[in-house]
């Protein structure tokens, strides 16, 4: 299988893990990942607020460069909001051919053009339609057995594009899960919003949405996710999440293809478990046995 790569710029600072992770676990399974050629920012939230022409710019650039590519190959993205921006420029301008005119005006500023030849695939989407359950267990060799994990998903990798998952009943990470030896930690709240820039805009919204998440995991050993900002927010605000429900809410926060690489044998450092924010000392202590 042959993808081009589309990291997006968080993947390149503080969700360094997860790139790291999926490029170990995408090798693993033969898949074939060429990173996008000068790619740029998508714009991620704070262009859409400065102009909707620029929010459309931004991301129609790299899907132009992913058709200039000349490869008939999907593109690759795992950051959901980095997905959900090319995702909508890919649907709006396929519909509107005015659109598509105008973005293409400015496009043409830097000789580029966009066709509409290029289908934008969540990793989620990858990994579970394509590459499937039944190839991550031929890869295990370190069964994550007894470990309970709650898959969140997030809003942005599944609203308003519902393109391999319902949105609100999501189970498309619960094979992968099962594959790698572990259980589903039983929840409604895979797909509820943990309150992205609000938790900056509106902090206490933002903390609502967050405490909600991490008393719902409760009894989970770890939070498996697929999304940077919901990665940051059930990291970073666990003590504050604590302190305001007067209960102890810390839990292990991992991305998808880092709980994926550990069962299949790679260790800590080769899926960047070091730069995690959250994780237990009681998860890691699971870990080393199955490691030994």
């Amino acid at each position: 299988m042959k993808l081009l790569y589309y990291p997006g710029c968080s993947l390149e600072a503080s969700a360094r893990e997860y790139d790291q992770s999926t490029r170990a676990l995408m090798a693993a399974v033969g898949a074939e990942l060429t990173e996008l050629d000068d790619w740029t920012c998508c714009g991620a939230s704070a262009a859409e607020a400065s102009s909707r022409l620029l929010a459309l710019a931004l991301p129609a650039r790299n899907l132009a460069l992913a058709e200039q590519a000349g490869r008939k190959v999907d593109l690759l993205v795992p950051c959901s909001a980095c997905y959900l921006n090319l995702k909508r420029v890919e649907e709006e301008t396929r519909r509107s051919p005015e659109l598509l005119a105008t973005v293409n005006t400015v496009l043409a500023e830097e000789g580029l053009a966009l066709q509409g030849g290029t289908r934008t695939r969540h990793l989620l989407d990858i990994l579970s339609v394509d590459i499937g359950p039944k190839a991550i267990a031929a890869q295990v060799s370190r069964p994550l057995t007894g470990l309970r994990v709650a898959p969140y998903y997030g809003c942005q990798c599944l609203r308003p594009y519902p393109v391999f998952d319902d949105p609100e009943a999501p189970r498309s990470m619960e094979p992968l899960i099962a594959a790698a030896g572990a259980q589903i930690h039983e929840w409604d709240m895979g797909g509820k919003c943990c309150g992205a820039s609000h938790v900056n805009t509106k902090p206490d919204v933002g903390l609502t949405l967050i405490s909600a998440l991490l008393e719902g995991a409760r009894g989970a050993d770890v939070i498996a996710t697929v999304c940077p900002m919901c990665q940051m927010n059930l990291e970073a605000y666990q003590a504050k999440a604590s302190q305001r429900s007067g209960k102890d809410l810390a839990v292990s926060v991992l991305y998808l293809p880092q709980l994926l690489g550990l069962a299949m044998g790679m260790n800590p450092e080769q899926v960047g478990l070091g730069m995690n924010l959250a994780v237990t000392a009681d998860f890691r202590n699971r870990l080393s046995p199955q490691a030994a």
